[in-house]
C-alpha cells in the first residue's frame, strides 16, 4: 500500500502541547468499526460506556528519563595545553542521546544527534563525568550502540541527568510536571522510553469505577521504543522494517485472555502497544497469546488479521505512521480517516497529550 493513503490534514494548533489539568478531562470519540459511525463523549464517561463484561488489558510499562545531553569526550583528545581551540570546541559540542532499547544491563541501542560525527570508539560524557558512554556500534539514521559506565550506577545517574523524552511534535522542553503526567497511574515495570499514551487518561477513580461495572482488568509490559514511533521512510508500507520491542505477558493475563475468549467476552486493549504485544504473541503461539517474554516484531497494516483483540482504546496518531496503519487495519482505512476528519473539525486534541478514541 502507498504510504500516502494514510495521510490527513492536521492544523498545528490541534497538537496538544501540555496535558489537561485533570487526566480524565479528555474527550472520547466512539467509533463503530462495523458502520463507521462515531459519537462524541467524555473520557470520564468510559465506565458507563463499557458493556461490563470486557477484559481490559493495560500496559504497565514505566517511562525512564531516556533523553540525555552530553558532550564528546573525543578519541583524539590532546593535553589541555596543546589543544587546538577549534578542535576543542568541536570535541565539546553538545550531543543528544535518546535511549531506544536496552540490550544488556549497561548496553543500549540509542539515537544520537549529530550521529554522523560520532564514530565507533568515541566517548560521550554526561554531567561532570558522572555518566559516560562508549560507542560500540553504529547503524542507519543515527542509531548507535552505547556502553554506559557510572560510579553511582546507571539508573541512579539516569534519574538525575535524564530528561523525559517528550515526542518531537511537543515544541517545548520537558518540565517537572512531565515526570508525573507522561506516566500512567499504573506504571510499575519495565524501561519504556515513551509512554503508552492511551493509558494517560486513567485515574485511580476511573479504574475503580470500571472494576465496579464488572470489567476485568489485566496487565502486561511492553517497553515502548523506536518500533512504535519510527517514521515510515519507504513509499510502500509493506517495505517498512519495523523495530522490535520487548514485552512480557504474565501467566494470569494469558489465562484471563483464554477465559474471555472461551466465554465470548470482548478483549479491550488500552493502547496500540497492548495490541502489538497481544497480536505478536497470538501470531507466534497458534492464535492465542501466551505467557512469557518475547520481542514484538509484528507489523499490523490493512490486510493483516487480528487474532486477540476485539476493541481498542487509543489516542490519535501521526499521518503516514505505522500506528495509523494499525488502527486503519483494525477499523478500516475509510472509517479511521473519516473519524479523524471529524476530530479535526470538532477541535479534538491530538497525539500524546491529546484526546482518546474507543474503537469497537
Amino acid at each position: 500500500m502507498d504510504v500516502g493513503e494514510f495521510d490527513y490534514d492536521l492544523p498545528p494548533e490541534r497538537i496538544a502541547q501540555r496535558p489537561l489539568a485533570e487526566r480524565d478531562a479528555s474527550r472520547l470519540l466512539l467509533l463503530d468499526r462495523a458502520t463507521g459511525a462515531w459519537r462524541d463523549r467524555q473520557f470520564r464517561e468510559l465506565p458507563e460506556i463499557l458493556r461490563g463484561d470486557e477484559l481490559m488489558i493495560l500496559n504497565n510499562a514505566r517511562v525512564v528519563p531516556a533523553r540525555l545531553f552530553g558532550h564528546r569526550g573525543g578519541i583524539h583528545a590532546q593535553p589541555l595545553g596543546r589543544r587546538n581551540p577549534a578542535r576543542h570546541e568541536f570535541l565539546q559540542a553538545q550531543v543528544e542521546v535518546l535511549l531506544v532499547r536496552q540490550l544488556s544491563p549497561d548496553i543500549w541501542e540509542t539515537l544520537v544527534r549529530p550521529g554522523r560525527k560520532i564514530p565507533v570508539g568515541e566517548q560521550i560524557v554526561f554531567g561532570d563525568g558522572e555518566l559516560k558512554a562508549q560507542v560500540e556500534g553504529r547503524g542507519a539514521f543515527g542509531i548507535r550502540v552505547l556502553r554506559f559506565t557510572s560510579k553511582s550506577g546507571f539508573h541512579e545517574a539516569l534519574s538525575r541527568l535524564g530528561h523525559i523524552p517528550l515526542p518531537p511534535y511537543i515544541k517545548r522542553a520537558d518540565e517537572p510536571l512531565d515526570r508525573e503526567r507522561y506516566q500512567t497511574v499504573f506504571a510499575r515495570h519495565g524501561i519504556a522510553v515513551a509512554a503508552p499514551t492511551a493509558g494517560l487518561h486513567f485515574t485511580p477513580e476511573i479504574l475503580e469505577r470500571i472494576r465496579a461495572r464488572g470489567v476485568q482488568i489485566a496487565e502486561l509490559t511492553l517497553d515502548v521504543g523506536l518500533g512504535t514511533f519510527e517514521p515510515v521512510r519507504t513509499g510502500r508500507l509493506e517495505e517498512h522494517k519495523i523495530h522490535a520491542e520487548s514485552y512480557e505477558i504474565p501467566e494470569c493475563t494469558a489465562e484471563a485472555i483464554a477465559k474471555a475468549r472461551g466465554e465470548n467476552r470482548p478483549v479491550l486493549a488500552v493502547g496500540t502497544t497492548v495490541v502489538r504485544a497481544l497480536e505478536d504473541s497470538a501470531e507466534q503461539n497458534g492464535g492465542l497469546p501466551a505467557a512469557g517474554k518475547f520481542d514484538a516484531t509484528i507489523f499490523l497494516f490493512p490486510g493483516k488479521i487480528f487474532r486477540a483483540v476485539n476493541q481498542m482504546l487509543t489516542n490519535f496518531h501521526l499521518p503516514r505512521s505505522t500506528l495509523l496503519a494499525m488502527v486503519a487495519a483494525f477499523a478500516g482505512r475509510e472509517n479511521i480517516l473519516g473519524a479523524y476528519r471529524h476530530a479535526v473539525e470538532s477541535g479534538y486534541r491530538f497525539y500524546s497529550y491529546g484526546d482518546a478514541m474507543l474503537i469497537r
